[in-house]
């Protein structure tokens, strides 16, 4: 982009109005928001971006040709997709968001061509061996902290990752 290049910038997306219209649209009642008085502790990576081994974690319930499709309403199971997966066998299914998008490019809730072109461009260390996947809007908050968010975790570190890409829907 040269510098007399001018981008129109679109104003941010109020999330959470938006989102709690949608879901009282869909006849499921307020959304529930967690609210936390304590940030999550900071965990500053120990070495170069460049040297690290990068994960994926989406919430826009991307499952592979083979897998099961996701559950339409607090499904709070999560899919492995090896990170050297061919696109065309992803799918995605959600009950929060209009798929046109998605079916169309996976890579806009699921960016695993732009994670693979920084890994070779050597912007990041490698991948790791499998993202994980998920469906957001997920109402129960007990399951999401007691067995899901720690299962993800334990994966996490199996695949002794040094940073997660958290992409949100």
């Amino acid at each position: 982009m040269s510098a007399q290049t001018v981008v129109a910038r679109k104003p941010p997306v109020e999330y959470i109005p938006r989102i709690t219209a949608q879901y009282i649209g869909l006849g499921y009642g307020e959304y529930r928001w967690l609210h936390s008085e304590t940030p999550p502790p900071w965990a500053p990576l120990t070495k170069p971006i460049s040297e690290c081994r990068v994960g994926l974690i989406a919430t826009g319930g991307v499952y592979s040709v083979g897998q099961t499709a996701f559950h339409f309403r607090d499904d709070t199971t999560y899919r492995a997709i090896p990170t050297d997966i061919d696109p065309a066998q992803l799918r995605a299914t959600h009950f929060a968001y209009d798929l046109t998008d998605a079916r169309s490019d996976i890579n806009c809730v699921f960016p695993i061509d732009g994670l693979r072109a920084l890994r070779d461009s050597g912007e990041i260390g490698e991948l790791g061996p499998n993202a994980y996947t998920l469906m957001g809007g997920i109402y129960s908050t007990r399951k999401v902290r007691t067995e899901l968010i720690p299962e993800l975790t334990k994966r996490c570190v199996a695949d002794e990752l040094d940073a997660v890409l958290l992409v949100p829907v």
